[in-house]
């Protein structure tokens, strides 16, 4: 059974600031990716060690998408925020996270 994607205010907000040929990018991964086995650690996806924005990262070459997962009666996957990095700097909604 596959998981339901939500996304949050936020992380819809995030996913607009990106050039339609990203956001199509972005989205098609986090159906491939998230839509049977979130919770797999891959080479693409991990766990966050600091749970700060969200307790999964998925990594879609330079974007970032971050989610946290429900696994109860409803398997949902809810993306809270999604930014990229440049170098060792991560942007989400156009500002500077600290990592």
């Amino acid at each position: 059974m596959p998981f339901e994607i939500e996304f949050t205010p936020d992380a819809w907000e995030h996913l607009q600031q990106f050039t339609a040929r990203d956001r199509n990018l972005i989205l098609d991964e986090i159906e491939v990716q998230l839509q049977y086995e979130p919770n797999l650690e891959t080479r693409n996806r991990k766990p966050l060690r600091d749970k700060s924005i969200a307790t999964w990262e998925l990594r879609i070459g330079k974007f970032r998408v971050f989610y946290d997962i429900e696994n109860h009666k409803i398997k949902i996957v809810t993306i809270v925020a999604i930014g990229y990095k440049d170098h060792n700097q991560l942007f989400i909604g156009g500002k500077l996270i600290d990592l």
